[in-house]
């Protein structure tokens, strides 16, 4: 096949991250749901709308994915929606499932015995041979379509079965057999706020066969229908019946939209034609391609490639393409009801609170035309529901997780020369976010900062506040300082439009964090409204104030202003000590996203090399080969993007800033290819294969002293060598 000659995807492993961890590190995870990372092997170009999956689960429910590695039963190829590395949901999926023999429509008796046997994936391509049936399926993708291929291994009638997956009995899906198609929906309904409400769109699918049916029905619970639709009952599906010759092949077409089923046909016959499997196949190899080689390694470390384009690939799944190929699209948190965008493309899946960190940097980073298309998706959500989204997902308001990262977000798309949308328009939304209470119903339906009312009375949100109105209740301490983050990242965009009072204000509240931070204990701790601190404190037990996590690791949050944290902390050998502390007791916690800037905080201390040390540390524990590499949620690209940066010697600490602090490449040499036309040269030179430590850095010939590096620099290209030696630097 085409793929096998392509130089940089035939590392990826996309089974990473389906199963159990088997790290280093997963011994020491504390929630040991967290050691599974939910990832799928998707099969579609990066940031489509749909990725098509072996379906292993039946089920839409949440934090349930649709696929894992070691369950025992094949149910069929799924259209999925799901939020790879999340703990949601999937919504709005269709299932194809082959079957040879007699009619069977019930799970239970159709499912194939799962071996991985002549199983080949790749971000591109899946095949399976199925032994009960003897099939050989085949499997590739575009943007919003999918291309299944049926090989006959022996004659026989096949049947290819249809379902809606909707877990709440909704749903819709007729046959034509004249015309060859099956076509439908599957309802979307919300989690979070608005829980079990309809989302206001659905997910639809046009199939087309090249083949005559032989017979052609529908079904639900098992029982077959002598007629054309079914609807809103138990296990519906559609089923076309065929005769094949062995070794005869039989082509399943499918488009997907979320506006309706002739969207669908129409981005099928807009985005595959009546094209081939091969053709399909090479072009998708082509994009997927293209887009791992912007950094291309150069080492004799094959497992470090593995892992590191495995990340780079799970780092480009979402946020999800939304819009048609006429730019159609659903209204964000309408009820069925529809926009267009021109001349962009219009996003919806953000995991806000993960993503921010590290994952939109490195969209910003590889592909800002992209990022572009992303703010500006947040804009329209702002604009057609009335306030900026913090967590939007199935193109809704959620209220899910904590603080209000979309603003950080934007602010470090825009201050990294992004700026191809209305900046004044999302200022005032950010803005009504960090200053408005919404009234009683639009926050119930999920608009608006959680507790904003007591964060701008007392300057930081006291344990009097429980934030009932949340799926994530209390965590007043991490709200405090992540809202503190997020008004440091609106005040730096006030200030660039002139916003004076603004940027006065919102610099004086990103100061907030100060106000839970207790120097008594050295740590943040829970305050209560009158100016006591909550008892007893535990500085490393989970604590109801603190969003996953303890105070002891949530207390590294403050990454906009490192120097008023170290003042606290009684100055910068002090801050050592601590982070030296939290590593020797192993409360490190690397599945809890506020945590990933502490490895680069040394960068702040006497001792940077011990940024170098932690960081090679966690790479070698955190992550590995096979279907347990992962140590815990992926968290849609997050825990992945922080490896590629770290692999590459450079992470985004604080990501408005447009600042990163540098640590140490892992691979002699890594190849950045950049929108603007300039190359950089990342290289490593290394004493032995153990040097992880910097003895100096030279940049395009000169010597680099400073411990981080600035956006525009990276963008200009060069030449960035680091010289590794095995021991830290005498001090």
């Amino acid at each position: 096949m085409a793929f096998a000659q392509q130089s940089l995807i035939r590392y990826v492993q996309p089974f990473s991250g389906t199963s159990a961890s088997t790290t280093l590190a997963s011994q020491h995870i504390e929630d040991k749901t967290e050691r599974l990372a939910n990832t799928i092997p998707a099969v579609a170009p990066p940031f489509s709308m749909t990725q098509w999956t072996p379906q292993t689960q039946l089920s839409e429910k949440k934090c349930l994915a649709p696929y894992y590695y070691n369950n025992k039963k094949f149910y069929g190829f799924r259209a999925s929606h799901w939020l790879s590395g999340s703990c949601t949901q999937d919504y709005g999926s269709f299932t194809i499932m082959p079957i040879s023999g007699s009619l069977k429509t019930q799970a239970a008796q159709y499912a194939e015995n799962y071996v991985h046997q002549n199983e080949v994936s790749t971000p591109s391509y899946y095949k399976l041979k199925l032994p009960q049936h003897q099939l050989l399926t085949e499997i590739t993708a575009s943007l919003r379509c999918g291309i299944m291929r049926i090989t006959a291994l022996k004659t026989d009638s096949v049947y290819v079965l249809v379902s809606p997956n909707s877990d709440q009995n909704r749903g819709f899906i007729q046959i034509d057999p004249v015309k060859g198609e099956i076509s439908g929906y599957n309802p979307v309904h919300r989690i979070y706020q608005g829980w079990g409400e309809p989302a206001g769109f659905s997910g639809y699918f046009f199939i087309r066969f090249k083949k005559s049916f032989t017979s052609a029905g529908v079904y639900s619970e098992g029982h077959i229908f002598n007629q054309q639709n079914i609807s809103n009952k138990k296990d519906i599906g559609a089923f076309a019946g065929f005769r094949l010759k062995k070794g005869e092949q039989l082509v399943v077409y499918s488009g997907t939209s979320f506006t309706s089923i002739n969207a669908a046909k129409a981005n099928l016959e807009s985005e595959i034609k009546k094209d081939d499997f091969n053709t399909v196949l090479a072009r998708t190899n082509q994009v997927w391609e293209k887009s791992l080689s912007q950094i291309r390694i150069s080492d004799t470390n094959e497992k470090g490639k593995k892992i590191f384009y495995t990340a780079l690939y799970h780092a480009m799944q979402h946020p999800r393409l939304y819009n048609d190929v006429d730019g159609k699209y659903p209204r964000f948190g309408g009820k069925y009801q529809y926009e267009t965008i021109n001349r962009r493309q219009y996003y919806d899946d953000f995991s806000m609170w993960d993503i921010y960190r590290a994952q939109l940097p490195l969209i910003e980073l590889l592909q800002p035309r992209l990022a572009n298309n992303l703010v500006n998706s947040m804009i329209l959500k702002g604009e057609q529901g009335g306030w900026m989204p913090i967590f939007p997902c199935w193109n809704n308001y959620t209220a899910a997780m904590i603080g209000d990262h979309t603003t950080a977000f934007i602010a470090s798309a825009y201050h990294k020369g992004i700026r191809n949308y209305d900046i004044n328009e999302a200022y005032r939304l950010m803005r009504k976010n960090a200053f408005q209470m919404p009234d009683s119903v639009d926050y119930l339906n999920g608009k608006g900062r959680r507790g904003i009312n007591s964060y701008l009375k007392y300057g930081y949100i006291p344990m009097d506040d429980s934030i009932p109105d949340a799926y994530h209740k209390k965590e007043q301490v991490s709200r405090t300082l992540e809202y503190a983050y997020d008004d440091y990242a609106l005040a730096t965009i006030a200030k660039d439009l002139g916003k004076e009072n603004d940027y006065r204000e919102l610099s004086n509240r990103s100061l907030n964090y100060r106000h839970i931070f207790d120097p008594s204990v050295g740590m943040v701790r829970g305050r209560f409204a009158n100016g006591n601190w909550y008892e007893p404190f535990y500085p490393d037990h989970r604590e109801p104030y603190i969003t996953e996590g303890t105070p002891r690791q949530y207390t590294f949050y403050v990454p906009h202003d490192m120097p008023g944290l170290i003042s606290l902390m009684g100055g910068p050998k002090n801050l050592e000590n601590e982070l030296d502390s939290l590593f020797h007791k192993k409360e490190y916690w690397h599945g809890n996203e506020p945590g990933h800037q502490i490895p680069f905080l040394y960068n702040y201390t006497p001792s940077s090399w011990k940024t170098q040390l932690q960081v090679s540390r966690i790479m070698t524990e955190e992550y590995g080969e096979g279907a347990g590499g992962l140590s815990g949620n992926d968290d849609a690209g997050q825990m992945s993007a922080w490896y590629v940066f770290a692999a590459l010697g450079f992470y985004p600490v604080d990501p408005v800033s447009g600042n990163y602090q540098l640590s140490s490449p892992l691979f002699k040499q890594a190849i950045l290819s950049f929108n603007n036309g300039k190359k950089l040269t990342i290289t490593a030179i290394k004493k032995s294969q153990k040097s992880i430590y910097s003895s100096k850095i030279i940049l395009n010939g000169k010597p680099f002293t400073k411990r981080e590096i600035t956006h525009q620099l990276l963008l200009q290209g060069g030449k960035l060598i680091f010289y590794l030696q095995d021991h830290p630097p005498r001090l």
